[in-house]
């Protein structure tokens, strides 16, 4: 019978022994040396018909240490299993000499591991955590902006003789030229411009132009830096290309009519909603605007509940243990073991994502929340129809098409991808749980504040 101890060598930090006698592993070593007797190939003998000792003699020693290496391992699984011990990563054996496994001579022996246990300790009291829920105020200009936004998306271009306004749109193509003449190999390219784009300077000389005019000028001077930088960003230059000259040639001179806010208009964007007059269209833009402000103050205590979490759980780690463990993990298949000042430079990223991890296994284990296959499979379905809206596809009446029903079961064999996605969903709920935890304040915030106090915590973050 093996025989297990066990002593503490430092906080969570603990040496197992496993001692292993003769009738551990005998048995199962010349059941295996029989076994291989009968299928051995070796040249001059019948198969099954090599003498027994020449068995041994040849493949005795790595069978013995493959029996007795297996009988150890598993003593300590069967040990850890039995005793219900939880600890990090696998043992990692201490000091053993294999080249003391005698296949002559077999003994009893002793294998010495060293494990890192996992901790016990409690979350924090949500419901008593200081948590504030950001209410972005919605404000008549947000409105007014996102209105003339539509309005000039779904306008309507109209042709003009001449160029007579600052809110005329120009088609032009931009020739690049040496001397007023094209120059060979230069830049060729269209766009498209209102004529308020150009600097305030440059204006009067594009007044009374039509189709087929052009101006000739030198960049810097025709627009003024903002809209400078676009430009060279368009035509492919930088900004030591700022004193080029150029001749800008108009194709078109158009003018955008906004569309008009009338109810033809209200039903285009909402089709079916009974949006008739335009305050019926202003609350209806409203409540979209509160709902995209509403989600991003959602992840903001998201962002809120994971910090109380992490900065108030108190979490002990057996830290010798888990660096010594890292120093035996390779940054990449086939490649060699952390140097110390590696593991030591990783090892606070490490700490903290593994206390994250304890936390949300914690979490799920305690309040019994899975992800089913299901979830996974409409998870992908959705994120599928996210890139094709992206790319303009609709995804209305896609949700039965065979093909949508491939391409998940194919995401489903992705070993990585299934990993990945049942952590984003068990990650959702995790939040999910801990909303119905807190107890946030509400705290009234300008759209503009609250977009930068996110983008300076995101920054302070990485």
């Amino acid at each position: 019978m093996a025989t297990i101890t066990k002593e503490s060598i430092g906080p969570l930090h603990e040496k197992i022994s496993v001692k292993l006698e003769k009738s551990d592993y005998l048995p199962s070593f010349e059941k295996a040396l029989k076994e291989y007797s009968k299928k051995a190939n070796i040249p001059g003998f019948r198969k099954g018909m090599v003498p027994a000792g020449l068995i041994k003699k040849m493949y005795g020693p790595s069978l013995f240490t493959d029996e007795v290496l297996r009988s150890v391992d598993r003593e300590l699984v069967g040990h850890l299993q039995q005793d219900k011990v939880e600890i990090f990563a696998q043992p990692l054996p201490l000091d053993t000499d294999i080249s003391q496994l005698d296949v002559n001579n077999p003994s009893d022996y002793t294998f010495h591991f060293e494990v890192g246990l996992k901790p016990d300790f409690q979350l924090p009291e949500l419901s008593k955590a200081a948590i504030t829920n950001y209410k972005v105020t919605v404000t008549d200009e947000m409105i007014d902006n996102e209105i003339t936004r539509l309005q000039n998306r779904y306008g309507n271009m109209k042709d003009e003789e001449t160029v007579n306004a600052d809110d005329n749109v120009l088609n032009v193509t931009f020739v690049e030229t040496e001397n007023g003449a094209e120059k060979e190999g230069g830049v060729n390219k269209e766009n498209s411009l209102l004529v308020k784009y150009f600097s305030e300077s440059f204006r009067p000389s594009l007044q009374g132009k039509k189709a087929g005019d052009e101006v000739t000028v030198q960049l810097e001077k025709a627009f003024d830096d903002k809209e400078l930088e676009v430009i060279l960003g368009d035509l492919g230059l930088t900004k030591e290309d700022a004193g080029k000259e150029f001749s800008i040639r108009i194709t078109k001179v158009g003018l955008l009519e906004k569309k008009e806010l009338e109810e033809g208009f209200f039903e285009q964007l909402y089709p079916g909603q009974d949006v008739k007059t335009e305050s019926d269209f202003r609350n209806k833009i409203r409540e979209e605007i509160e709902a995209y402000w509403a989600g991003q103050s959602r992840n903001q205590i998201h962002d809120q509940v994971f910090h109380q979490l992490v900065d108030h759980t108190a979490v002990e780690f057996p830290e010798t243990f888990l660096k010594k463990w890292l120093r035996t993990q390779p940054e990449a298949e086939g490649g060699a073991p952390k140097t110390e000042e590696e593991v030591e430079k990783e090892f606070p990223t490490f700490r903290n994502q593994l206390k994250w991890t304890l936390i949300s296994d914690k979490i799920v284990n305690d309040n019994g929340i899975q992800v089913q296959p299901d979830e996974l499979r409409s998870f992908a379905k959705q994120q599928l129809f996210g890139y094709m809206s992206n790319m303009g596809a609709g995804a209305n009446g896609m949700e039965d098409q065979p093909w949508v029903n491939d391409y998940v079961e194919k995401m489903m064999k992705d070993r990585k991808y299934v990993e990945d996605a049942y952590n984003r969903i068990q990650a959702q709920k995790i939040f999910e749980w801990a909303e119905t935890k807190v107890n946030p304040a509400d705290k009234a915030i300008g759209a503009e504040e609250f977009t930068e106090m996110v983008s300076a915590h995101q920054h302070s973050h990485h």
